[in-house]
Formats: structure tokens, sequence, C-alpha cells
């Protein structure tokens, strides 16, 4: 596949994946039962496998040096781990939000340095 066809995949799986995580996020902060609905439990892991899947197509594509992709990775990882903490694993509400808030602040660094190619988004 073309790599400007992998990345408009890969920037569809990334919209639909922070989307459907902040109406997540909306639904437990109301404490909604319908986010115990199937839909809620299954639609994420599709979603993010394939953006998991264009992604590791895209850094396979990509040309010239690829420093930057550790610290997406890295960012990833913290992503994982406070959304994990945003929509399971926090122990009350508050816990919840700021992990939900932290959540979204490390998404923002990932397309940041996606747009910058640099760890440091371009400040450096």
């Amino acid at each position: 596949m073309e790599y400007l066809a992998v990345k408009h995949l890969h920037m569809l799986f990334i919209t639909l994946s922070l989307g459907l995580f902040l109406l997540r996020g909306g639904l437990m902060l109301a404490e909604s039962p319908r986010l115990q609905q199937r839909f809620f439990r299954i639609a994420p892991h599709i979603i993010d496998t394939a953006l998991l899947i264009s992604g590791i197509s895209l850094a396979m594509m990509y040309p010239g040096p690829k420093a930057w992709l550790a610290a997406k990775v890295a960012g990833l990882l913290l992503y994982i781990i406070l959304g994990t903490i945003a929509l399971k694993r926090g122990k009350t509400k508050t816990i919840r939000s700021g992990a939900l808030v932290a959540s979204v602040l490390a998404f923002a660094y990932i397309i940041g340095v996606a747009f910058s190619k640099s760890a440091l988004l371009g400040l450096i």
C-alpha cells in the first residue's frame, strides 16, 4: 500500500481512537451504565489494533532516521497506563479525572512528536 494511503488510514484511526476514548471518559465521569455495553468493550480494541498496525507499517515505510519514534512509543505507553487508570483502575473519581486529563496531554504529546519529528517537539 502507498505511504500516503497508510498515513491517512493511520490518521483516521487516531481520530476514531481519541474520539472514542473521550466518549468513554465522559461516560465514566457521568457514571453511565452505557460504558458497559458491548460496543464500548470491543470497539476500542479493534480500532487501537488497526492504529497499531498502521503505525508499524508507517514506521517500516518511513525513510531516514527514526529516533523520534522512540519518543512516540514512550508517549504511547504513558497514554495507555494513564488511560487504564482513567477508565478502569482509578479508585476515586478525582483520580480517574486527573488520569483522563493527563492521558489526553500524553496523546497531544504523541501528536506533537509526529508533526515535529522531534522528541522535544522542535523546541531545541
